[in-house]
């Protein structure tokens, strides 16, 4: 009976380290994932903001070479909502805009 409360005890021991680890391996990845360890050193395309408007439908704000593009998504489609150079974006002034 000590022979099967020992080998109990072991088994217990070697799962909870198993989960331990798994635990802190989860967590070192959820850190790397928010900080720019995977990050592309140039990223010409990326989306600067977005907002969900219903279930399927969103806008966002993507940034490519310099310039801004405000778009609608659909589950159909993809509509250019406007249209600006990020600097003038900054000064508040868009120099193109159509909805």
């Amino acid at each position: 009976m000590n022979g099967s409360a020992a080998s109990i005890a072991q088994y217990l021991a070697s799962f909870a380290f198993v989960v331990l680890l798994l635990v802190g391996l989860l967590w070192a990845l959820k850190r790397l994932q928010g900080s720019k360890a995977f990050a592309r050193r140039h990223q010409r395309l990326r989306v600067v903001e977005s907002l969900s408007l219903g279930p399927r439908h969103k806008v966002a704000l993507v940034r490519c070479d310099g310039h801004e593009l405000l778009v609608g998504i659909s589950a159909s489609q993809v509509t250019q909502l406007g249209a600006w150079r990020a600097a003038a974006h900054d000064a508040g002034e868009p120099t193109e805009f159509g909805l």
